[in-house]
């Protein structure tokens, strides 16, 4: 891997766009920013979702993640010339876009970007707000933290990192066991229903009390035997971050920054909120990033977790963290009742291989996804990394997801 100097990189970047500015750049930069409450952030109007997605930090507390004085690189291919279908017949990346509300677009094969869009008003300089999508940023600084030898084991008990877990729910559960979301803690996930625990545990955010989340994790019931059931739970992926810091006696921010995002080389700091001021990071939501800084995370991973020869992750890792056992709960198809097509490992959704496949995704993949359609997809035999930004209308919509799969998948083909 070959880094540059970030400013050399800025200056390229500089007559490239000027040559080359997008007309979704050019036309919406002169429209007002609408930014909305941050109690409102799971109900906000239409109008109000891209300026607040970009502006996460006049919201909330947040803490810098320091980038590095080296950019990685992003060489550019030809642009690739996507064609997918849909009900509607065979559509291209302006319809994509258009159809499911795209403000950020990057696919990258073999570390080259073979495409790059915006919309929504954003830029390459916008930082967007992950959701959920950094959950998998969280499970790596984890294993991080494995091949440092500050966690001996993820089958070791989480509460013995944690002893505020000591005497609840989260006895006898492993590390791996949250990393899978299958602790068998109570956890209601619905975004819009206030009495939720999802919501709850955002009250307590937005309350500014500092160490309330860890509180109420600790005090949650207990549903399933822990290894037996998948729950989603935004609560428990927060956990990733309170071992984090458990562990290494750094901020998670920090420890994000000196293995990881520095190093990488990313173009820009990026942010992360906090449960209070001056306080912990939520390890499950509240990320905020550029587009390409998301690919180069993505980058990250698809190389094992290696970057200039040093070994940031433990071999065998990425491996693990998304693995597909068949027969497991967690396996591609078997999470909920119904037809929901993926799987789940470390906090990363796992895709159907074989017959089950979807389209373009045969070779097996996995992605971090957040609700209202953030995506960073990774498919390792293809040397693809892709993000999707969106604001959806609504938290979850199947529909959107589905089609965002078989847009990818499409760019797959088109890059094959």
């Amino acid at each position: 891997m070959t880094i540059i100097s970030r400013t050399a990189a800025l200056s390229l970047l500089a007559l490239f766009m000027a040559g080359c500015s997008t007309p979704q750049a050019e036309t919406q930069t002169s429209k007002p920013e609408l930014i909305g409450r941050a109690q409102d952030l799971y109900d906000l109007p239409p109008a109000y979702q891209p300026g607040t997605y970009r502006h996460m930090d006049q919201l909330f507390f947040t803490r810098e993640v320091h980038r590095g004085s080296a950019v990685y690189p992003l060489p550019r291919q030809h642009e690739i010339n996507v064609r997918y279908q849909t009900d509607d017949g065979t559509l291209g990346v302006d319809e994509f876009m258009q159809r499911n509300y795209v403000g950020g677009l990057l696919i990258i094969k073999n570390g080259k970007i073979a495409l790059e869009r915006y919309g929504l008003g954003n830029t390459e300089e916008t930082r967007w707000t992950s959701f959920s999508v950094v959950k998998s940023i969280s499970s790596s600084l984890v294993g991080a933290a494995v091949q440092q030898g500050r966690i001996k084991s993820v089958k070791e008990p989480i509460a013995r990192y944690l002893p505020q877990l000591s005497g609840g729910t989260y006895d006898n559960v492993t590390i791996e066991q949250v990393l899978q979301m299958s602790s068998g803690a109570a956890w209601n996930e619905t975004y819009r229903d206030p009495t939720s625990d999802r919501r709850r545990m955002f009250e307590l955010q937005l309350a500014n009390k500092p160490g309330e989340l860890l509180k109420q994790l600790s005090g949650l019931k207990r549903a399933s035997a822990p290894g037996t059931t998948f729950r989603y739970s935004t609560g428990e992926s927060h956990l990733q971050s309170e071992l984090v810091h458990a562990v290494t006696g750094m901020t998670t921010s920090d420890y994000l920054s000196e293995r990881i995002w520095a190093r990488m080389g990313m173009e820009y700091d990026a942010f992360w909120q906090l449960d209070a001021r001056a306080g912990q990071e939520i390890g499950s939501s509240g990320f905020s990033a550029t587009l390409r800084d998301y690919g180069r995370f993505g980058q990250f991973i698809l190389n094992d977790g290696v970057i200039n020869g040093e070994r940031i992750l433990p071999a065998g890792w990425i491996d693990q963290a998304t693995r597909i056992d068949p027969a497991s709960y967690l396996a591609p198809g078997k999470l909920y009742e119904g037809e929901y097509p993926l799987g789940y490992g470390y906090q990363w959704w796992t895709f159907p291989v074989g017959t089950h496949a979807l389209p373009g995704h045969e070779g097996g993949a996995f992605e971090a996804q957040g609700i209202f359609g953030q995506f960073l997809y990774i498919n390792r035999k293809e040397g693809v990394v892709a993000v999707v930004w969106s604001a959806w209308p609504k938290p979850e919509m199947d529909k959107q997801e589905m089609e965002t799969y078989a847009f990818l998948g499409a760019a797959i083909k088109a890059l094959r």
